[in-house]
């Protein structure tokens, strides 16, 4: 095979590459989409004594879900993708059930750390796009701690 064969094959994989990458990382930003609106919809509807502890909870986790969607969305527009606008379509539970809630939270958590851990496995994940990957795999990971505690 010719050189010119050569490159023309890891440009074509370079480019398979990264349009995987991009792929994952609108994944993961329509999960965060998702996240924020559950976050946002259980603080408004938790009651009774636990409100007092978990409406803060909520919103707290839906402004790291903004956070974490700006980062991956920056992520996006620097790999020269298209960020979407949509949010994951996964059902979320309308409840004012806290059990319920924490459950639901848990599930998203969960669902959301695979996706990052996924990312990090990628072959065209440059350094940058790693560190900030990981940073946000270790504060869902510290989520889902949280979370277990209060399930218990």
């Amino acid at each position: 095979m010719t050189d010119d064969a050569n490159d023309a094959r890891r440009g074509d994989t370079k480019a398979n590459d990264t349009e995987e990458l991009l792929r994952e990382l609108n994944a993961s930003l329509a999960w965060e989409l998702r996240a924020e609106v559950l976050y946002n919809h259980y603080a408004a509807y938790v009651k009774g004594i636990y409100r007092l502890h978990l409406q803060p909870f909520f919103e707290a986790e839906a402004n790291e879900s903004v956070l974490h969607g700006k980062t991956v969305r920056d992520q996006i527009v620097k790999h020269g993708g298209k960020a979407t606008t949509d949010r994951d379509p996964t059902e979320i539970v309308h409840t004012t059930d806290y059990k319920v809630m924490l459950r639901e939270a848990f599930q998203t958590e969960t669902t959301a750390a695979a996706g990052y851990k996924k990312l990090l496995e990628l072959p065209e994940i440059d350094s940058e796009l790693y560190d900030a990957i990981e940073q946000i795999s270790f504060q869902e990971q510290r989520s889902i701690d949280e979370l277990c505690q209060l399930l218990d």
